[in-house]
């Protein structure tokens, strides 16, 4: 088993990740270049040697309800594995992205997210623009805080 330090050497030599220290020594790793709204991809590492890495996009890994992976008993090669494949799942890539997409509300109320040029546009069924955005992240988190999902 790796020690504390050890892990934490292996997850601080990815620079996309940033070191947020929490309580009782313990610490998580936020990738805040995330497309989704989960930034923690280490989450509770603690000096005991446990922690989790989120997998909840992967496939092949044992996760709980949060989709977080133990981690306390991987090799370095599992580690370095995992937190690659994890912030990998979490980055957009211009195919991930749809040039359109449909959300909707529980009233049944739908909204066109567009992308248009370098910007995202949201637009009501009626074809008025509801609001501008310079990401996609920034689009979603708005439709997401006015209750609207993705269909």
């Amino acid at each position: 088993m790796l020690t504390f330090e050890e892990k934490l050497a292996i997850i601080e030599s990815f620079p996309e990740l940033e070191r947020k220290d929490v309580s009782l020594g313990r610490v998580n790793f936020h990738y805040n270049e995330s497309a989704y709204d989960v930034l923690n991809v280490v989450y509770h590492l603690h000096p005991n040697g446990n922690g989790f890495v989120y997998a909840g996009k992967l496939s092949g890994y044992d996760t709980n309800k949060k989709g977080l992976v133990n981690i306390r008993n991987f090799s370095e090669d599992e580690l370095r594995t995992i937190v690659a494949e994890a912030i990998d799942s979490l980055t957009a890539t211009e195919q991930d992205l749809h040039e359109e997409e449909i959300w909707i509300n529980e009233n049944t109320m739908t909204l066109r997210l567009v992308q248009e040029e370098d910007m995202w546009n949201v637009y009501t069924d009626d074809d008025r623009l509801d609001g501008t955005f310079n990401t996609y992240r920034e689009a979603m988190n708005y439709l997401e805080e006015e209750g609207f999902s993705l269909i």
